[in-house]
């Protein structure tokens, strides 16, 4: 399921800002970036992502910044020392032996005299911080998340509708099959044999014909699996696995239903079912 999330929380001259966004995954996969500071909170940061996600891919970003306090400025005396002496051998031996007075700045700018490093902490002390910021950005998730999902449960009870139709407009042409297979059965036999046809081998052969073609107890199951499923939406516990399941019942009963098919009005709605089960297999990705 799609989703995207925000939360930020701050203490003092900290602040952390995560992000997290979600695509459909048939299985739970969380990417989580943070800074190299919180290298020791990150099983925590996992624990907290999943608590609520059953399923899909979570890409979580936590940033983290501090304030100046915290930050503190130091010079390395010798290394600028040695530049001035090295930069003072070269200017003699170019100017002809000539001293050269070297401007502080640009002593001072050279790599590694100068350096601005953070204070050492422990950043499990700002654990707290963090806590706020990531349950805040899941907050944002589920609820767009849950949205998300009420409208995809409108366009699974449409279709449970449509595919409900279609059962039924099957049970009605199946009616009546074993007349009709029997009247089809007579009038083939009755070109080839004329008179010399036996009404009871052919009473017999259009009852294993209609036996065949029966679809009666797979309608009912579908029909059971249809009203699970409806109901298994209704549930606030993660479902989508569930779902999967069901959808792989009905495709089992349908097709059965396309194999046994022996007249052509049942033939047309299984593909009409079949149009429908392929529709609801894609959005049950996106289920929880």
């Amino acid at each position: 399921m799609t989703g995207y999330g925000r939360g930020e929380a701050s203490a003092n001259d900290l602040s952390v800002v995560v992000e997290l966004k979600s695509v459909n995954n048939r299985f739970r996969d969380i990417n989580l970036r943070s800074p190299r500071e919180y290298l020791a909170l990150e099983p925590r940061i996992n624990a907290l992502l999943k608590g609520p996600f059953a399923r899909g891919r979570i890409d979580a970003y936590v940033r983290r910044s501090v304030g100046a306090t915290r930050q503190r400025v130091t010079a390395d005396a010798n290394l600028a020392k040695d530049y001035a002496e090295v930069i003072q051998q070269v200017t003699a031996k170019i100017g002809g032996g000539m001293k050269q007075e070297i401007p502080l700045t640009f002593i001072l700018s050279q790599p590694g005299v100068m350096s601005i490093s953070e204070e050492r902490i422990d950043v499990t002390i700002e654990w707290d911080v963090v806590e706020i910021a990531v349950q805040s950005a899941i907050a944002d998730l589920v609820q767009m998340r849950e949205a998300e999902g009420a409208n995809i449960q409108r366009e699974f009870e449409s279709m449970l509708d449509e595919m409900h139709q279609v059962v039924g407009e099957i049970e009605a042409a199946a009616k009546g099959i074993n007349e009709r297979l029997q009247k089809k059965l007579l009038r083939r036999i009755g070109r080839l044999l004329g008179d010399q046809a036996d009404p009871y081998r052919i009473a017999q052969e259009a009852a294993h014909l209609a036996d065949k073609a029966d679809v009666t107890e797979e309608v009912a199951r579908l029909r059971s699996h249809i009203d699970q499923f409806r109901k298994t939406l209704g549930q606030d516990d993660p479902v989508g696995r569930r779902l999967d399941f069901l959808l792989q019942e009905m495709n089992r009963e349908v097709n059965t239903i396309g194999s046994k098919a022996a007249e052509h009005p049942v033939s047309q709605r299984v593909v009409v079912i079949k149009s429908v089960l392929e529709r609801m297999r894609e959005q049950s990705a996106n289920i929880e």
